[in-house]
């Protein structure tokens, strides 16, 4: 998913005192799919409750943003909306992708690797309109306000963050800095240990912040440039970029030009994707958006939490309740932060 930028720009480690009292948009579909790969079973099972409902998500958004809402942290999630016509190829090799990694991850389970069948089945989920429904109605109980965006969630999320009303944007996809975000964090809700390359060593895995201003001084372009980059390298609208162009190669060839009509004549551009490269650059440059949304924070309903976890998927009332208890007594303690909580 998304550009990788990852070799040309450096993201800076931070705390999650760093990020105290601090609004951040959440990046709702890609968070989701990341709770419904990562919270399964040993063997690749997602989380289930008694009637066979995939409840991963659900545990997900609710004991990462308790976390989150504990520290005074405080996501707004925005949900996708209609995907970009841009986006149809990519979709529907996604969806075979998922659907190879999950016959290959039942295929794997019998034959009892477990690690290897692991692997795949985080390849194999499956977002579905019902678990987008359920997903919302779960952090409207919570407290959590969520914004509907027009389109791309992480376009929305970084209008939002120019104009003010959230410090940043929480994403794990470079993306956001595509799409104009001053300032994005990744590994917000992401817990564990991440192997070191080169090494029989991991480190704990923590939250790391960018800055749009910081990158581009680093890297001496412009935004647009930027996005002239992801497009050569490859973006959810061009997959797999330019072949024989990586990141460094496309940082070289970036400021060899002044306008995109040269850059893409290039002879080492050699454009084999349907979309038209000037619809993506328009589209990163000039997303659908809505601008100047407002929100609100509400108070957490226990009764609607119990109703969404326990009563219709199976949660432990008792471990339900335990974190529900700290998670008000976090927010009571910083009422005066929280403001329109209580």
């Amino acid at each position: 998913m998304g550009t990788k930028l990852g070799d040309l720009i450096e993201s800076e480690e931070i705390s999650f005192e760093h990020l105290f009292n601090k609004k951040i948009g959440i990046d709702a579909m890609n968070t989701i799919y990341q709770f419904l790969s990562i919270i399964r079973q040993r063997d690749g099972t997602p989380l289930k409750d008694s009637q066979g409902n995939i409840t991963s998500h659900l545990s997900g958004i609710f004991y990462r943003n308790a976390k989150l809402l504990e520290k005074n942290i405080k996501p707004v999630y925005i949900f996708d909306g209609e995907a970009p016509e841009l986006k149809a190829e990519e979709s529907k090799e996604r969806r075979k992708k998922r659907e190879k990694a999950r016959e290959e991850w039942k295929k794997l389970k019998e034959e009892g690797k477990l690690k290897k069948a692991f692997k795949k089945a985080t390849q194999s989920s499956k977002l579905t309109p019902d678990m987008v429904k359920e997903a919302k109605k779960l952090l409207e109980a919570m407290g959590i306000p969520y914004i509907q965006a027009p389109s791309e969630g992480e376009a929305q999320a970084a209008q939002m963050n120019k104009e003010g009303s959230i410090w940043a944007v929480g994403s794990q996809d470079w993306d956001s800095l595509l799409f104009g975000a001053e300032r994005f964090v990744k590994n917000l809700t992401v817990t564990g240990k991440r192997k070191i390359p080169g090494k029989k060593k991991y480190r704990n895995i923590v939250p790391e912040k960018v800055e749009s201003a910081e990158a581009l001084n680093q890297l001496g372009i412009n935004r647009e440039k930027l996005v002239w980059i992801g497009i050569l390298i490859g973006t959810d609208f061009n997959p797999g970029g330019i072949k024989g162009i990586g990141p460094k190669t496309a940082i070289k060839m970036v400021k060899e030009y002044e306008s995109f009509d040269e850059l893409m004549s290039d002879d080492k551009v050699d454009w084999d994707n349907e979309n038209d490269p000037e619809k993506i650059l328009e589209l990163f440059l000039n997303p659908p958006v809505e601008k100047q949304i407002s929100f609100e924070y509400g108070k957490p309903d226990r009764e609607k939490v119990f109703e969404v976890l326990v009563e219709q998927h199976d949660f432990s009332d008792n471990r339900v309740d335990s974190t529900y208890k700290k998670l008000e007594k976090s927010l009571k303690q910083s009422q005066q932060d929280l403001g329109s909580y209580f």
